[in-house]
């Protein structure tokens, strides 16, 4: 998905070139028929090749990824998820990224979430 949503449109083979280290071609097409299956993307017909995008937005899709995480791996629990990434020791946040995060925790209150 990351390939195509930088690609806006794209066949397999662009798909494929645009991925390091990349899978075969019919891995690459066999996982685009199970994205499409899904509804994630849809594709058109140029001649005899598939031209793929997506058919949800890059943010939408995010959400759902962060919904499927969170129940899977958090039983959704936000404050497990928050503090999972802030444990991590590769995880640095500037000063502004905290304010930023303690002003969304502040807003949420207001609003009762």
């Amino acid at each position: 998905m990351e390939a195509l949503y930088k690609l806006g449109k794209a066949t397999a083979a662009q798909i494929q070139a645009a991925i390091p280290d990349p899978p075969t071609y019919t891995a690459i097409r066999t996982h685009l028929t199970i994205l499409e299956n899904k509804g994630h993307i849809r594709h058109k017909s140029d001649g005899t090749r598939y031209v793929y995008e997506p058919s949800v937005a890059r943010n939408k899709m995010a959400q759902r990824a962060v919904k499927s995480v969170l129940a899977t791996f958090f039983d959704n629990s936000v404050e497990g998820v928050v503090a999972a990434l802030l444990n991590e020791a590769d995880t640095r946040l500037s000063r502004e990224e905290l304010d930023r995060l303690a002003a969304l925790i502040r807003k949420a209150r207001e609003e009762g979430r």
